[in-house]
């Protein structure tokens, strides 16, 4: 019988495949069905989600080895060549354990008859992978191409090539940092925590030994070790799971000056609920409350769930665009925009190959129709947060530039003075976080105020 964490792995892979299963929705389903925990388990979601991040790279290098097209080989059997490849290449497997324990997964895969010939072809190829490292394969697999050729860069760091384009776009002039923003999207990530203003202090967070403190955040911290839902104050809701990009923005809109702040805030887009709870808290210190807007009833209902029971605020499912709150005007709005997602890559493994340019087509007339609606909501002189988690230019600067010059009532200010704490923000107005210089996901923040009247 095949080892369980191989098999849990090889079932996500097929999960995604076959279901269009999200990995992180996915795994941890597969791995209590499997029974694993602790080191077991850990082991499963590295070779589950390192070989859905680098099925580009490992694909390449199959190619190499094989005497057929990869589109010719069962589906099935590439996903066994692809966990052998990254345990090969990118795991501190020894080569034999990666090959054996690959063949044993193609025996059991399929008809009885024909396992001896999937073993025998698994063994094949895989020897042949193990016989060079990663870096040896590039310079067979980059041939007589330019290190910075983007075709190459994104076969080498396992990015669709739109995609890659787009990222060297967005670095701007500093886009001789491509290479290493790919690699951090590629990189597995501890999570991040965040002690929820009015319900934990992040003291109390940051003494349990499992978890460190967060590099920029101050309600943040790093676990360090175990899963969230190991400790009783995430399964209490007293501390959420969240990027500390995300705490950061949050924080950014509650640290803006608004004269004569009567405490009203609102979130029109606060699904699952995370930013949401830690603008209730900050509100509800304030002497304020937050409305809550959510456009799906069960994501209005994880919303709910966030907040806690004692929370300053009101979620409201409708459509942010059409104005469920009435006729309330804001002193504080959080436009956290439906995106490509493509900031947080390196959480969502199978993401990239799923998002097509023709998402940003359909996104950004809705994140330009949220923020025109934020700018309706808020009262004048308060302010808005324009946010995504994405850094590509069609969802953050070019959403933003397009609204402010229909309008003559907001103007854009310098958002980089609300994060004081963290470096290397460029020369504003507005803040872009990137995952290989500030170690979070790629949050955009703008932020706009409404002229007083």
């Amino acid at each position: 019988m095949t080892d369980k964490p191989r098999r849990a792995a090889q079932e996500l892979l097929r999960a995604v495949r076959e279901d269009d299963a999200y990995a992180n929705l996915e795994l941890p389903r597969i791995l209590h069905g499997h029974g694993l925990t602790g080191r077991d388990a850990a082991f499963a979601t590295e070779l589950a989600y390192g070989t859905l991040r680098m099925q580009g790279w490992y694909d390449a290098v199959l190619a190499e080895c094989l005497n057929r097209p990869l589109d010719k080989v069962d589906p099935g059997m590439l996903d066994i060549l692809r966990l052998g490849a990254h345990q090969l290449l990118s795991m501190r497997v020894p080569d034999h354990a990666a090959v054996d324990s690959s063949c044993a997964l193609a025996r059991d895969y399929g008809a009885k008859p024909g396992a001896a010939a999937r073993a025998g072809f698994i063994n094949a190829v895989l020897r042949n992978v193990a016989s060079r490292d990663s870096d040896a394969w590039a310079d067979v697999v980059r041939g007589d191409r330019d290190a910075s050729d983007v075709d190459w860069l994104a076969t080498r760091w396992s990015h669709p090539a739109w995609i890659v384009r787009a990222l060297g776009s967005a670095l701007g002039e500093r886009a001789a940092e491509l290479p290493q923003l790919l690699e951090a999207d590629n990189l597995a990530v501890r999570p991040s925590l965040v002690a929820r203003p009015g319900r934990m202090e992040v003291t109390e967070l940051l003494a349990l030994p499992e978890v460190s403190a967060a590099r920029w955040s101050p309600l943040g911290a790093t676990l360090t070790d175990g899963t969230p839902e190991s400790l009783a104050c995430v399964r209490d809701g007293r501390a959420g799971v969240q990027d500390e990009g995300s705490q950061l923005v949050a924080l950014a809109l509650s640290r803006a000056e608004v004269p004569g702040d009567q405490g009203r805030w609102l979130d029109m887009c606060a699904g699952p609920g995370g930013k949401a709870a830690v603008l209730a808290g900050l509100a509800q210190a304030a002497g304020g409350y937050l409305v809550a807007v959510e456009q799906h009833a069960h994501r209005a209902d994880l919303v709910d769930s966030s907040l806690g029971a004692d929370s300053a605020a009101e979620v409201l499912t409708g459509d942010a665009r059409r104005s469920p709150w009435g006729d309330q005007t804001f002193d504080r709005v959080l436009v956290d925009a439906p995106c490509t997602g493509l900031g947080a890559l390196r959480r969502r493994p199978e993401s990239r190959w799923r998002r097509t340019p023709g998402d940003l087509a359909q996104l950004g007339g809705l994140q330009r129709d949220l923020l025109r609606a934020a700018v309706d909501a808020v009262r004048p002189g308060g302010v808005i947060a324009y946010v995504t988690c994405s850094p590509h230019l069609a969802e953050t600067d070019f959403v933003v530039a397009d609204v402010v010059r229909e309008r003559s009532d907001i103007e854009l200010e310098d958002a980089r003075a609300l994060l004081p704490e963290v470096d290397d923000l460029g020369d504003g107005p507005t803040v872009q976080l990137w995952p290989h210089r500030h170690g979070t996901d790629g949050m955009f923040l703008a932020i706009l105020r409404k002229a007083s009247s």
